[in-house]
């Protein structure tokens, strides 16, 4: 089967086309360097776009007293001391020139009367230092983003998939891929590479993402490449996905929906809440609140479709269609359910990966030179809980940051790599698997990761569901090696997804064996046989396929930071037997 090959060459790359990937590429051009974009899935609809909270910076505009040394302090208490003090501390303090990138770039942020951008509370944050424009601030800033990248007549090829990161010598020299519609084949030869392919989210049977993304598509070039993941078992599991229809289950339901007054029930009818955090009832930490819900279902509570609910009707018709609109029309467009009237029915969500490929605090490089990672596929900022609004700043951030680091290691190559090697060993791989006619169908075995990992590697993890876990996904592993790739008119889906399924497996394999290396129970990771926080365990778990699991040291906390962290972090009523 011979396939035209394009050849592009390019001083930078970007993989992904959300919004870190958009912000780096337009710091690149707006420096006069030649970047290229690409990405699997339409740029209008990354994953960026799901964002509805909003944005976290110390402006100061509502709360004189916040600054960005208090935003670093909440970030890293919040992460349970796993955060990289130093990344956040880039963060925290380049959140401000960040914002100011967005309103250069025409961002609509909500304001005050006086004009000053209007900030609100987020989860856990000492002042009001959200910034937002209404309940769709990820859509607002991509659809920004996207803007600008017009304007600068950014070239993006929006459905190449990328198949092998291209490296001789630890060397990054660019990529190979093909074109998701008509197989057309891609070697694309580049300076550096910026990796904001996501995180790997997808690969629970409920997730927040869209079908096709977020399968760990990042994790897997990275490795093959020569890198390394950081805290892959460390995963955000939002406390109200949907349900049905299953090919819709994991779509958000607001947090807003609870910030308005919306109630939590079980299937006895009982506001559960009360058992876990009876002061701050449902408006707990999402950690919390994913757990109570989790701990209904799984003890006999819960709906017959293994749900709780969420109760809005009680609240005036008006609050509704003001202030959670997106979620009124998507539960209508959905189920049609009208939630002015009836409850919605919710489990917990894999929402985001706070782990992620390993890379340096200052400028985002991985262990191969050349090869950077930003946003969700990278890996420092959040620790073991993420603090709700500091995504999406961590991509303005680090994209402008990334995006002068590679391009300032381009313009100190003496000479540009080339390997046929490499070059044929990515040919290979994709004719390899378009000739594969085995027995076993790939979203088959897709399907059959995601049930893994939500029955063993859920909200509550512990030895013997984690080590059923590797023994279930090495048996699919091996299925994996009998495959069968039949790209039809509707293109190279099929292929697509063979490649989805080799990143879901690499990447579940990181985050059981990390998981089943953190003896304790800190944030977002639950283990019932070790309930308690184990102060030896506060370390980063670096994994690579070739050297496991190894513990490594977080930096410690600057002085003007850990004055301004309050008490320790409570783990009461967080794992409740």
């Amino acid at each position: 089967m011979s396939h035209v090959e394009q050849r592009i060459s390019t001083s930078v790359l970007v993989i992904g086309t959300g919004g870190s990937g958009l912000r780096a590429a337009i710091e690149l051009a707006e420096n006069g360097v030649d970047v290229l974009a690409v990405g699997k899935r339409p740029k209008s609809d990354a994953h960026t776009s799901l964002a509805a909270g909003g944005i976290n910076a110390a402006l100061a505009t509502m709360d004189a007293d916040d600054s960005w040394q208090q935003h670093a302090a909440d970030t890293i208490k919040e992460s349970y001391f796993l955060a990289n003090p130093h990344t956040v501390q880039i963060v925290t303090e380049g959140a401000r020139r960040g914002i100011e990138d967005l309103e250069r770039y025409g961002m609509p942020f909500q304001r005050e009367d006086d004009g000053r951008i209007s900030q609100r509370f987020f989860g856990a944050h000492t002042y009001r230092r959200t910034a937002f424009a209404g309940d769709y601030t990820g859509l607002e800033i991509q659809r920004t983003l996207v803007n600008r990248a017009a304007q600068l007549e950014i070239p993006i090829l929006d459905s190449v998939y990328v198949t092998r990161i291209l490296v001789q010598g630890n060397t990054v020299f660019g990529a190979y891929g093909f074109d998701i519609n008509d197989g057309t084949r891609y070697l694309i030869h580049a300076d550096a590479v910026i990796l904001a392919a996501g995180g790997h989210n997808r690969i629970w049977r409920r997730s927040s993402s869209r079908r096709d993304e977020n399968t760990g598509d990042s994790f897997r070039l990275a490795v093959e490449a020569g890198a390394r993941l950081r805290d892959p078992e460390l995963v955000q599991f939002h406390p109200s996905g949907i349900i049905e229809p299953q090919n819709a289950a994991g779509t958000l339901i607001s947090e807003a929906a609870r910030g308005e007054g919306g109630i939590l029930r079980n299937a006895l009818g009982e506001r559960f809440m009360s058992k876990y955090d009876p002061e701050r009832m449902e408006l707990s930490t999402r950690d919390r609140v994913a757990l109570a819900c989790y701990t209904e279902i799984k003890e006999g509570r819960g709906t017959p479709n293994g749900g709780v609910w969420l109760d809005v009707s009680h609240l005036p018709r008006e609050t509704i269609m003001t202030r959670l609109p997106r979620v009124y029309q998507t539960m209508l467009e959905l189920q049609m359910l009208d939630i002015t009237k009836d409850p919605i029915e919710i489990a917990p969500t894999a929402h985001y990966s706070m782990g992620g490929v390993w890379v340096r605090p200052e400028d985002h490089g991985t262990d191969v030179d050349g090869l950077y990672a930003i946003g969700e596929a990278s890996s420092g900022l959040h620790g073991a809980n993420r603090l709700g609004g500091n995504s999406l700043i961590e991509l303005l951030v680090f994209g402008r940051i990334v995006g002068q680091a590679a391009a300032e290691y381009s313009a100190g190559l003496e000479a540009q790599r080339r390997s046929p090697a490499a070059v044929q060993q990515a040919r290979a791989e994709v004719d390899d698997l378009l000739a594969s006619d085995g027995r076993e169908n790939v979203r088959a075995l897709q399907r059959a990761i995601r049930d893994t990992m939500t029955e063993h590697a859920g909200v509550v993890r512990d030895d013997v569901g984690l080590r059923a876990g590797l023994a279930e996904l090495a048996d699919i592993e091996t299925r994996m090696a009998d495959i069968g790739i039949h790209p039809d008119i509707a293109g190279f889906q099929d292929l697509a997804h063979a490649f989805d399924l080799k990143s879901a497996a690499l990447a579940a394999r990181a985050t059981l064996e990390a998981a089943l290396e953190r003896r304790e129970t800190r944030g977002a990771h639950n283990r019932s046989d070790y309930p308690h926080t184990d102060p030896a365990l506060q370390v980063n778990l670096v994994w690579s396929p070739t050297s496991g699991v190894v513990r490594e040291e977080i930096p410690p906390i600057p002085d003007e930071i850990a004055t301004l962290i309050g008490g320790e972090v409570s783990t009461e009523g967080k794992l409740v037997e």
